[in-house]
């Protein structure tokens, strides 16, 4: 649901999911959500029009490919963004409740994390939703979906390097690994930002293999980071 140019919170047909992140960068941590007042904001008919084009305005799509609810959030993603505190995926959470998740994900990553921002014409333009995302978790007697799993990859040379000892704080209070490339991530980054700036050959899937060792999703890296371009 999330990345036009296959780097962010989203599948790489639709849209690639990075909180800057690609994923808290692969951090999918349960946090208390922050309210959808923040610094990023967009009105209901905007996430309705985002929606409209990710899941055809579905809100409670479960397809089984991995991405859920009517804004394609990916589980990791939707942990980052502190979903879980309304449910254990976007599917079994309320159309508000989503729509106050994905806030908090555009504050994080930017309207860049939808590839379908542009159908939706989503921009942070400090609009108060004003959804009510209610006081109870949804979905409580639902099975509980485990964490997905990222995929057993080939060595690199990423997973060959030392593992950086330095870490720097998430927007939401974690820690993750720095790392120690040449390119030093900053607040509105996505991998495929990156790529196409720095001309990255391979794209922001290159990119991604290079820095796996601190990057676990391409749809969540944070400031602060530094990535390795080659």
């Amino acid at each position: 649901m999330l990345l036009s140019s296959k780097g962010k919170h989203r599948r790489p047909s639709k849209a690639v999911r990075i909180a800057t992140l690609a994923g808290v960068t692969g951090a999918a941590v349960a946090v208390p959500l922050m309210g959808a007042t923040g610094a990023s904001a967009a009105s209901v008919e905007t996430w309705d029009a985002v929606a409209q084009c990710e899941s055809g305005g579905n809100w409670s799509i479960n397809t089984g490919n991995g991405y859920y609810g009517g804004l394609q959030f990916s589980q990791s993603s939707w942990a980052a963004a502190g979903g879980t505190q309304y449910a254990a995926r976007a599917d079994l959470a309320s159309k508000d409740q989503q729509i106050a998740a994905a806030e908090k994900l555009l504050d994080l990553q930017g309207p860049g994390a939808w590839a379908c921002a542009g159908a939706g014409g989503l921009t942070n333009d400090g609009v108060d939703p004003g959804v009510d995302t209610g006081s109870e978790k949804n979905g409580d007697t639902a099975p509980q979906a485990a964490p997905e799993r990222k995929a057993e990859q080939p060595t690199t040379r990423s997973e060959k390097r030392t593992a950086p000892k330095e870490t720097v704080t998430t927007p939401t209070g974690d820690k993750v690994e720095k790392g120690d490339g040449e390119y030093k991530v900053k607040s509105g980054d996505t991998l495929s930002k990156i790529a196409d700036a720095k001309k990255v050959k391979g794209g922001w899937e290159k990119l991604f293999e290079l820095n796996d060792d601190i990057v676990d999703e391409a749809d969540l890296i944070f400031p602060g980071q530094q990535l390795h371009l080659k």
